[in-house]
């Protein structure tokens, strides 16, 4: 192919992306759909114009891709992340959510994939039906962060804490299980907990040194190199079985908060003036990256979407069963734990990048590949999942303006009556003989 199309196709995406940031940010449409929608549109194209593209499951940018957006996409978010004390027990609670939930969906998806499938086959096991309930059981930190900048700051933070979470945990708790089918549930478990305790030091030991390094350099380059290092840091991580992306999270929160984790003998370490401009930088690097491979991971998802899967009966209904269990179960778990009002949290709980990396990832152990398992329930829960959490938050919008402006039309009229009962000082005692002159009777 003529290397100027393929430049005229990238940059055609890129542009078409942007506009779709706008439209997202319009209508509260996740830029996510749209983009798999630009990916559907350039599937005639392809055919017409006979190009061989490997299969979706083959492609091994995508895996690249996947991974690179998941790092820039966690990291975007925990720069945006201010601590304080006053919000340690959103952080406890958004965790309690991520975990409960995960666990719940998990189970509940689950059982809904062992009942009907286990009836067709019944060599299915129900720890298979486990693994492929675990990728969706995870909530989409690419689909949440970008999408919910126009909810207020607690319930903004609340929903990128839990989709962080959601994904860590979900990752961590997805290798395990195909890493350890045969060791005993207590031996699973502790080898969660110390895989955890393992990867907080790691994380620890990673932020902190990279901040005090990067700190100390003085050539205008290091942007790209911390991200190198990041890559880095995240791909040894994977290979040595520790939660990566926990390794990401801890260096943002740190960049982004250095007063808080250089205390005492570590303040003499760190110069919060030359981090500043660092994180100022590194922040929008980090969503101009994210962006972009954001950008032409869902176009390519969407360009390898079997269309035909959409007009399939049997896999609606196994569809919208899972998501009914997701939604059920996330009721519940916010309902218990933050006892406050949950519109519009319940309902912003999209599946998406890492629904997908790990559903493909299965195929890697085909001992937990269930052969007769549609993929196309995959695509049904993402967009359900996501359309569901955009009319959340347009009529979360909607709410809001009622919320803001009617308070104040009151405090108006109020002000109003008493200027003008300033203006006229007998006013109030003509209005009493008013009301002794009326007849209620």
């Amino acid at each position: 192919m003529d290397p100027f199309v393929i430049i005229i196709f990238f940059s055609s995406v890129i542009i078409i992306s942007f506009f779709c940031n706008i439209l997202a940010k319009k209508t509260n449409i996740p830029s996510v759909l749209m983009l798999i929608g630009v990916g559907l549109l350039v599937q005639p194209i392809i055919s017409w114009t006979h190009v061989d593209i490997p299969e979706f499951q083959e492609l091994e940018m995508l895996k690249i891709l996947g991974n690179a957006g998941l790092v820039m996409i966690v990291l975007e978010g925990a720069l945006d992340l201010e601590l304080t004390k006053e919000k340690k027990g959103m952080i406890i609670n958004s965790f309690l959510v991520a975990l409960i939930a995960l666990a719940g969906s998990t189970v509940a998806i689950a059982s809904i994939i062992y009942w009907i499938y286990g009836i067709i086959n019944p060599t299915v096991q129900f720890y298979d039906c486990l693994i492929y309930g675990i990728p969706l059981s995870i909530m989409s930190s690419a689909i949440i962060i970008p999408s919910v900048g126009g909810l207020s700051g607690d319930k903004k933070e609340f929903m990128v804490y839990e989709s962080t979470f959601s994904d860590i945990l979900g990752i961590m708790l997805f290798y395990f299980m195909v890493g350890n089918e045969e060791e005993a549930p207590y031996s699973v478990a502790a080898e969660v907990v110390l895989n955890i305790a393992a990867t907080v030091v790691v994380s620890a030991i990673v932020a902190y040194g990279l901040v005090y390094i990067f700190q100390k350099l003085r050539t205008q380059v290091k942007l790209f190199l911390i991200i190198a290092v990041l890559m880095l840091m995240f791909s040894l991580g994977k290979l040595f079985h520790l939660s990566a992306l926990l390794i990401i999270l801890a260096f943002g929160l740190v960049l982004r908060n250095p007063s808080i984790f250089f205390r005492g003998p570590l303040e003499k370490y760190v110069d919060k003036e030359k981090v500043k401009p660092i994180m100022h930088d590194f922040h929008i690097l980090t969503l101009e990256s994210a962006f972009v491979i954001r950008t032409f991971f869902f176009v390519l998802f969407g360009m390898f979407i079997t269309l035909s899967t959409l007009f399939n009966w049997d896999v609606l209904t196994i569809s919208v069963s899972i998501v009914a269990s997701l939604y059920i179960v996330r009721w519940i778990v916010l309902k218990a734990i933050l006892k406050t009002k949950i519109r519009p949290e319940l309902w912003i709980a999209p599946r998406g990048l890492i629904t997908i990396l790990l559903f493909f990832g299965i195929a890697s152990h085909p001992s937990h590949v269930i052969a007769d398992f549609n993929p196309g329930i995959l695509l049904f829960v993402i967009l359900i999942t996501s359309l569901i959490m955009s009319v959340a938050l347009i009529l979360y919008r909607g709410e809001k303006v009622t919320e803001v402006l009617m308070p104040q039309i009151p405090l108006k009229i109020l002000n109003k009556d008493k200027e003008d009962k300033n203006d006229d000082p007998d006013l109030e005692k003509r209005i009493e003989q008013n009301v002794e002159n009326q007849n209620f009777d």
